[in-house]
């Protein structure tokens, strides 16, 4: 059974990634020209943000979808037509702040080379007109989504949801951004999708995001509603399975959102267990897919390494597996009892309304 997983884990990532933070591919968009004229309010906010630290250059954008800036920054290129001071004025050092985040996750930092290209529209409107000229006959699957974002050909798209929620959503498809862009091997769905949550919360201060994922309220809240109706997915079955497919099983919303919980749960307990005791495995596990060194049979390494063939659900459940019990441990069955006593412990706090 063939499955488009690009197009569908990302609506889904998008749909739900709302916690917000506090203080071969034919139908690459071309950037429009730049403009040195001024346009009304653009070229006033392009004077506004010159000096931000992070931005390097900054210029008026000409576009069809309305008044814009493009901005860069040193690991991005940023085409917006939000205008709004205070989002605008931050946006470049959060978009810096969630790059060392990402490769915080490796033991060493990877090279990114040409810049990210993240594009962020004022309007839904405007966002909906960019969607339908980048994706051609794909758009209706985009154009579901409600409120968030997406990424397509290595670029994120997203649009003004509100500061705390525009910057979640930027941080979750940031990762698989980062991953698409930096890793020879594309991740299994739980591994991609529970990294990409612990970037949806976050705190400013002094001109820096500082990400947050013991506070992602909404996962945690999640994750707490799942436990206490027994309804926890075991490991075994939940490293085998993407968003869609839980989503054609369920037939509901509350299916999804669970399976977003556990996996960051997952990654949060990898990560942090037992005074991080496998860490270290789970770095060799993320640095093999980014070097292209997983033990990989030679049919399963070329899909992993083309991103231009759609994934199916047979190679996310041979592989999921694979990598698990060959970095993090060899009985999977044997990590249960650990995993939901993690679960337990970080959403002991949660009081659900």
């Amino acid at each position: 059974m063939k499955f488009n997983y690009v197009i569908v884990v990302f609506l889904i990532a998008a749909v739900f990634s709302l916690s917000g933070c506090t203080e071969p591919l034919t139908s690459n968009p071309q950037p429009q020209s730049y403009s040195t004229a001024p346009l009304n309010g653009a070229h006033h906010m392009a004077d506004y943000i010159r000096n931000e630290p992070a931005v390097k250059n900054v210029q008026p954008w000409k576009n069809s979808y309305g008044d814009g800036l493009v901005f860069e920054t040193k690991h991005y290129k940023v085409y917006t037509t939000l205008l709004e001071p205070l989002m605008l004025r931050q946006l470049p050092a959060f978009l810096e702040s969630a790059y060392q985040a990402y490769q915080s996750q490796l033991p060493k930092p990877l090279s990114s080379g040409r810049p990210l290209e993240v594009y962020l529209f004022d309007t839904r409107s405007q966002w909906e007109h960019f969607t339908h000229g980048i994706a051609g006959k794909d758009a209706k699957v985009y154009l579901q989504i409600q409120r968030g974002a997406y990424v397509r050909n290595g670029i994120v798209v997203a649009y003004n949801i509100g500061r705390k929620q525009t910057f979640s959503v930027i941080g979750h498809e940031g990762w698989h951004q980062f991953n698409q862009r930096l890793f020879v091997y594309r991740l299994p769905s739980w591994l991609d999708e529970g990294i990409a949550t612990l970037f949806e919360t976050c705190r400013y201060s002094k001109g820096q995001f500082h990400f947050e994922p013991s506070r992602n309220m909404m996962r945690l809240g999640s994750l707490k509603k799942t436990l206490s109706k027994k309804q926890m997915i075991p490991l075994r079955n939940l490293i085998v399975l993407n968003p869609g497919q839980v989503l054609n099983i369920h037939a509901k919303n509350d299916a999804v959102i669970a399976f977003y919980a556990q996996n960051y749960a997952l990654v949060r307990f990898l990560r942090e267990h037992n005074y991080g005791i496998r860490l270290r495995k789970y770095h060799a596990m993320l640095l093999g897919g980014a070097n292209g060194t997983w033990p990989l049979q030679n049919s399963f390494a070329s899909i992993a390494a083309d991103r231009t063939q759609p994934l199916t659900v047979g190679w996310n459940t041979q592989i999921s597996p694979a990598l698990f019990t060959h970095y993090i441990e060899p009985d999977i069955d044997a990590l249960e009892a650990e995993y939901q006593n993690f679960c337990k412990k970080i959403v002991y706090h949660v009081r659900l309304k």
